[in-house]
């Protein structure tokens, strides 16, 4: 299979091409060439910018084009209506194009949310609706037939620089007390890179066509804290304490939803299961997003696009002190 990826060396375009090149495809690589440029020296590599310059993409086909960058309708447009003499188009959407709220085990038919502005381009506001329209304004209408929409939950694992899970590993190997948000059988739902990556491959392997919720199984946080290598004593703390003292969820304290949104963290992902999505152990996730964070020196506490992720160990030992003296 010919395949083309618009971006490729980061994170899921990155494990997407790992995948691909495992099993023999020829790959080529589109993007700017500043992110790990030298990643994949068997690949071929067209430099360009998907916001102005795709002159590199002129005249050419592929078998299959993964697109894990696309965030805005006119970009994505752009290298869609570009490449539609390509066999097949996958977009990685987002699970955030579901509108709340959320029911338990929702699958591919549930709402989703609209743009309130046709023209708006602001990521960070607009994230789920923006998705939504690439999806249905674009993808759907430049490949009909030919589609795969990937609407992704959290995507954790090596290379992962959004400290979104691996703070867990991380803080579990640190020892010592580790607040963890009680009850210890709250869902959290993620789903390792690497078996993402591999399934964006399937799909274009088999033209898996339509729209798929692709992230894990929901899974018990005490179980995926077990998973982590370490001897960090949890110690699990109510939810109302954590939101009276201001504790963010999600990204202060990864992984953490309040309970009136936690069924956003339990998709049904049954469609991609049976169209071919495996997952691996939580242990190996855990292991080997612990041996990357080392190897590359990532931090507890992490600055990333979309704020700060982890609790800082100081704030977390203030708020253990409070609970031991709490009424």
């Amino acid at each position: 299979m010919r395949l083309l990826v618009l971006g490729g060396t980061k994170f899921l375009g990155r494990a997407a091409v790992e995948a691909a090149l495992e099993r023999g495809h020829e790959v080529t690589l589109f993007n700017r060439g500043e992110t790990n440029p030298d990643l994949f020296p068997k690949a071929e590599k067209l430099r360009g910018d998907r916001d102005g310059d795709l002159s590199a993409l002129e005249g050419r086909e592929w078998d299959a084009v993964i697109d894990p960058s696309g965030f805005v309708p006119r970009v994505v447009r752009a290298s869609a209506e570009l490449l539609r003499a390509s066999g097949h188009y996958l977009f990685v959407s987002s699970g955030s194009v579901y509108a709340e709220p959320y029911t338990p085990g929702y699958d591919e038919s549930a709402p989703t949310v609209q743009l309130e502005d046709p023209d708006s381009e602001e990521v960070l506001e607009d994230y789920g609706a923006l998705k939504a329209a690439c999806e249905e304004d674009v993808v759907r209408e430049a490949f009909p037939e030919a589609h795969t929409n990937v609407r992704a939950g959290l995507i954790v694992g090596p290379h992962d620089g959004s400290g979104r899970f691996t703070y867990w590993p991380l803080r579990i190997a640190a020892g010592g007390e580790a607040l963890a948000p009680a009850p210890p059988e709250r869902l959290v739902q993620f789903i390792d890179v690497r078996d993402l990556g591999a399934w964006l491959v399937t799909a274009c392997e088999k033209r898996v066509a339509g729209t798929f919720n692709v992230t894990g199984e929901p899974v018990e946080l005490a179980d995926v804290l077990a998973a982590c290598p370490g001897d960090a004593k949890v110690v699990w703390v109510e939810e109302e304490f954590l939101l009276e003292q201001g504790v963010g969820p999600w990204m202060e304290l990864p992984l953490w939803v309040p309970r009136s949104e936690e069924a956003f963290l339990q998709m049904s992902v049954a469609k991609a299961m049976a169209a071919g999505l495996r997952l691996r152990p939580l242990e190996e996730t855990a292991r080997d997003t612990l041996a990357w964070a080392r190897e590359t020196g990532a931090q507890l506490v992490t600055e990333t696009q979309y704020g700060t992720a982890g609790l800082d160990p100081a704030r977390e030992a203030e708020l253990l002190r409070a609970v031991t003296l709490a009424p």
